[in-house]
C-alpha cells in the first residue's frame, strides 16, 4: 500500500493530488497539440480537463494493483502548475509498476520531469516495494527518452510500428529499472 503525506517535496517542486482549482492551469497544457502529439488522446477542452482532474483528484493512495496515482507538479518558488506525474501499480504478485509524465512546454528544459519522476520511482521502490518499474513512450519522443535515461533507466525494447496512434503506425520505446539498480544509484 502507498499512502504518501502531501505535499511531497523535492528540492524545487511540490507534488500533490489534483484539486478542482487546478483545472485552468491543467487545461493550459492539456489543450496543446504539442503536448498531446505523442499521447493516445487529442488536446482536451476545458470540460474534458475538468472531468479528468476530478477523476485524478479522487485517488490519493494506492491500495491495490491496477490503480494509478497521478500527482500535480508545482514549482515551489512560484506555485505554478508545471505538469503531472503518474505511478501505475501494475501487479502485486510480480511487483511491477510504470511511471509517466506530462509537462507544460513553458516548463521544459528545467529538469522538472526528471526531478518529479525520480520521486515517483522512490515511491514505487521504497514505499510500494516494487521489483521493476517501466516507462514507455512513442519512438519519436526523444525528449521523453532523455528523461528516462537521466533517471538511470535503461532501454529494454524498441518495438517497431507496434501501435496505431492517431491514424499512424508508431514505434514504442520501453525503458525500465529494477529495485537493485535503484539501490545502486548515487
Amino acid at each position: 500500500m502507498l499512502k504518501p503525506a502531501y505535499p511531497i517535496e523535492t528540492p524545487r517542486l511540490l507534488l500533490r493530488p489534483y484539486e478542482i482549482d487546478d483545472v485552468p492551469a491543467a487545461h493550459a497544457f492539456h489543450s496543446l497539440p504539442e503536448v498531446t502529439r505523442y499521447l493516445y488522446w487529442e488536446p482536451r477542452d476545458l470540460d474534458q480537463v475538468r472531468e479528468r482532474v476530478a477523476e485524478k483528484a479522487q485517488v490519493r493512495e494506492l491500495t491495490d494493483a491496477g490503480q494509478v496515482l497521478c500527482l500535480a507538479v508545482f514549482e515551489r518558488e512560484t506555485g505554478a502548475l508545471a505538469g503531472e506525474v503518474v505511478l501505475f501499480w501494475q501487479s502485486r504478485e510480480h511487483r511491477q509498476g510504470e511511471i509517466g509524465y506530462i509537462f507544460n512546454p513553458a516548463f521544459h528544459g528545467k529538469g522538472y520531469a526528471t526531478e518529479a519522476s525520480r520521486e515517483m520511482l522512490r515511491l514505487g521502490f521504497d514505499d510500494l516495494e516494487l521489483h521493476r518499474i517501466a516507462a514507455r513512450c512513442d519512438g519519436r519522443n526523444t525528449a521523453s527518452t532523455k528523461v528516462m535515461g537521466r533517471l538511470g533507466m535503461r532501454e529494454e525494447a524498441h518495438l517497431i510500428e507496434n501501435e496505431m496512434v492517431k491514424g499512424e503506425w508508431t514505434d514504442e520505446i520501453v525503458y525500465a529499472m529494477l529495485r537493485r539498480e535503484w539501490d545502486e544509484l548515487p
